[in-house]
């Protein structure tokens, strides 16, 4: 499984209703699933699935799909 695949999973367990929806649009509340709970939620998938520890800098940044592929980058992970 590629990181991208790994990355589109952690979000549809954070966030199951988004099934076949246009990741690439998906931002911080464009979903009502993704408040501030969710939020959490999804940041705690995206840890345990690459095996890291975000920086409390990246968890306030990361609000967009888009977006985390960028900060997961500075963790060395290619999308």
């Amino acid at each position: 499984m590629t990181n991208r695949e790994k990355y589109i999973k952690a979000f549809e367990e954070a966030f199951p209703g988004i099934n076949n929806q246009d990741l690439s649009n998906l931002s911080y509340q464009s979903i009502p699933e993704w408040d501030s709970v969710g939020h959490l939620g999804l940041v705690v998938c995206i840890e345990e699935t690459f095996s890291i520890s975000l920086d409390m800098d990246h968890i306030i940044e990361l609000s967009s799909f888009e977006k985390g592929m960028e900060i997961l980058a500075k963790y060395d992970l290619e999308f």
